[in-house]
């Protein structure tokens, strides 16, 4: 990708619209736009748990696996809003949802089965990550979205969606890694 902004306001999307890299011009609420949009959210809430796993791996040596799984995450998902904002760009390929996968079975495993519903919470970074898995699930329906209207390469598709997998997984494996309770739900009394 050669293009660079040296600019950062160009005053063209005061109007509500925003350009896009194959020369297009779109409503900011565009599903494109939208799609991109929760990309960036997800890629920025990823940012702040790996930066919140950093801080605490000292005292938990056993979150260093899940940095090195999701670190690479926040390149992927670049690439993904790469190919959201020049449609014929092509980055993803399924070798990266491959690589999802194996983590996920590996990490899986590890945490055993699921044998109630969960909450978000535990522990500060049992929650982050849950907010990253929700919000791959946003990022996932917005691509969605977008491909009914415009269609997506499916690679993308499937990597998003994994990616939520993966999270979810992930936020169990804290929670086993640091020794903390799950948070477990449970349902209202019926009277």
């Amino acid at each position: 990708m050669g293009y660079r902004l040296s600019k950062i306001y160009t005053r063209t999307g005061d109007a509500g619209e925003t350009g896009l890299a194959d020369g297009r011009r779109v409503s900011k609420d565009h599903p494109r736009v939208e799609a991109m949009g929760e990309v960036d959210s997800l890629n920025s809430q990823i940012g702040l748990l790996l930066a919140d796993l950093a801080e605490q791996e000292a005292i938990w040596p056993g979150l260093c696996e899940l940095i090195e799984v999701l670190a690479p995450c926040q390149h992927r998902l670049f690439d993904l809003g790469g190919e959201l904002a020049m449609p014929d760009y092509q980055a993803l390929q399924s070798p990266e949802v491959e690589r999802l996968e194996a983590a996920i079975d590996r990490w899986n495993e590890e945490v055993g089965p699921l044998e109630n519903f969960i909450l978000p919470g535990g522990s500060r970074l049992v929650a982050q990550a849950h907010v990253c898995r929700s919000l791959a699930r946003s990022a996932e329906r917005r691509c969605q979205q977008l491909n009914a209207v415009e269609p997506l390469r499916s690679v993308g598709l499937a990597y998003i969606n994994r990616l939520s997998d993966l999270l979810f997984v992930a936020a169990r494996l804290i929670a086993k890694r640091q020794q903390t309770n799950e948070v477990l739900w449970q349902a209202a009394e019926k009277q």
